[in-house]
């Protein structure tokens, strides 16, 4: 019975409201979406969608340039790009990591939203004063998973 209390939001309790970050974001080439979904009571983001999952060789593009060797045969569609992001008292997520798979780095990151359908991304390397902020825009929720698509380009 408590459970039923909790999960329907009886009178008197609060129900917290799912951060309007979570959701799918084309990343700010276009080329690619990022599902941003809770991780414990931060947040995280997997690649989801890929406009050109396979190279030109015919198979899916893999994490070449990260700097584990053990890791750089994985596929890029999947992988976890934004990690370890807490809610700040500015209303904005920080303290996290954002990955890039184009050149094999991590940096610093904070994420807010400019308005519904607009994140800002702020990447920085240990300045916060010297950093670089990127767009990504609301993408629809039934886009396609690169997962399968590069299931079957295997």
């Amino acid at each position: 019975m408590a459970a039923a209390v909790l999960c329907c939001g009886a009178p008197g309790l609060a129900v917290a409201a799912a951060p309007p970050e979570i959701g799918l974001w084309y990343d700010d080439t276009g080329k690619g979406a990022v599902k941003i979904s809770p991780c414990g009571n931060r947040l995280c983001g997997h690649i989801v969608w890929l406009k050109d999952p396979v190279g030109s060789n015919g198979k899916p593009l893999r994490d070449k340039y990260n700097p584990e060797p053990g890791m750089r045969n994985r596929t890029i569609c999947g992988i976890q790009v934004l990690g370890n992001l807490a809610p700040q008292s500015n209303g904005k997520w920080g303290q996290g990591w954002v990955y890039d798979p184009k050149v094999g780095k991590s940096y610093n990151v904070e994420i807010s939203l400019t308005n519904a359908n607009t994140l800002t991304v702020y990447g920085y390397a240990g300045v916060k004063l010297f950093g670089k902020t990127l767009y990504w825009k609301r993408a629809p929720g039934n886009l396609p998973s690169c997962k399968s698509e590069t299931r079957a380009s295997q």
